[in-house]
């Protein structure tokens, strides 16, 4: 070969090497089913429009009322496997303020593909059904489902934007005192209704704290996820100088849905938005007097 056409055979090579099609990029996984390790997390696949796609879930799973016909493969902290074995998933679902890391690195060791959601806050709920969406092939439906619930969210935004600041407390359980600090979604939920968490400033997600700690930030309303509405709040009736007592401001959730990062949580954003208005006529008529 000589020098001529060893140069035609370079510029034939370099013309097919550049005619070479790029590969396709590789589409994400899709999986058909499903295993939810936590009952928000079912919330959330049925949310996304993908309920079909669930053959498993967690103990205390019951909304919608569909998720109660799934086989339960445990709770927040153990799972059968043997079940879990047999139900065959292809994806699993964990929480991850909730599903113990010995729990998802036992699970992973196994070998399933084991996909963390964070609900933490009030945008990752829409985060989450979005991914779930892809995940499982239904993007649209969760597109959807979160245009719904964030144009919810920011109505009421809008509308309590402007309203005069209440100072809340918000009783996650009695004994313990359990409250929740600033990056909670209750507490999102607070401050998008116009209130302000007197516990905001806490390093803990949700901090035990004592009777003391409640009493000096003087809170002008409580709040509490309680179905148990006799007694919730019985024992501040001791601290009768408290604000919210004084206001006679103390207010009853609805606890399936703030109890839960889901789209569930518009319904609590309007409970708690209107529980507000309320304590701020309370208060204001209250301090009117005192003129």
């Amino acid at each position: 070969m000589n020098a001529g056409e060893r140069l035609i055979l370079v510029f034939v090579l370099f013309g097919l090497l550049g005619c070479t099609e790029a590969p396709e990029p590789a589409r994400p996984p899709s999986f058909s089913r499903l295993v939810t390790l936590a009952p928000n997390l079912t919330e959330l696949v049925f949310a996304a429009g993908a309920g079909d796609n669930l053959v498993g879930v967690s103990a205390y799973s019951d909304y919608p009322p569909a998720a109660l016909d799934l086989p339960i493969v445990g709770d927040a902290f153990t799972v059968d496997q043997e079940r879990l074995a047999l139900l065959d998933p292809d994806a699993l679902l964990v929480w991850q303020s909730g599903t113990p890391a010995r729990v998802v690195d036992e699970l992973r060791r196994i070998g399933y593909h084991v996909e963390v959601i964070r609900t933490r806050n009030i945008d990752d709920v829409a985060a989450a059904i979005l991914h779930i969406g892809k995940l499982t092939g239904h993007q649209a439906a969760a597109e959807k489902a979160v245009s719904e619930y964030s144009n919810g969210l920011t109505a009421l935004r809008t509308r309590f934007a402007d309203k005069d600041p209440v100072r809340v407390f918000y009783q996650v359980s009695r004994r313990p005192l359990f409250t929740i600090n600033g990056n909670h979604f209750v507490s999102n939920l607070i401050e998008l209704c116009g209130g302000r968490n007197v516990f905001a400033d806490l390093d803990e997600l949700a901090p035990t704290i004592d009777v003391e700690a409640v009493v000096a930030r003087d809170p002008e309303a409580m709040l509490a996820g309680d179905e148990d509405d006799a007694s919730a709040f019985a024992e501040w009736d001791r601290w009768p100088n408290i604000a919210a007592n004084r206001y006679q401001n103390r207010f009853l959730m609805p606890a399936d849905e703030i109890g839960r990062a889901t789209p569930r949580l518009l319904i609590a954003a309007q409970a708690l938005c209107s529980a507000l208005d309320e304590a701020r006529a309370r208060r204001d008529t209250a301090l009117a007097v005192l003129k």
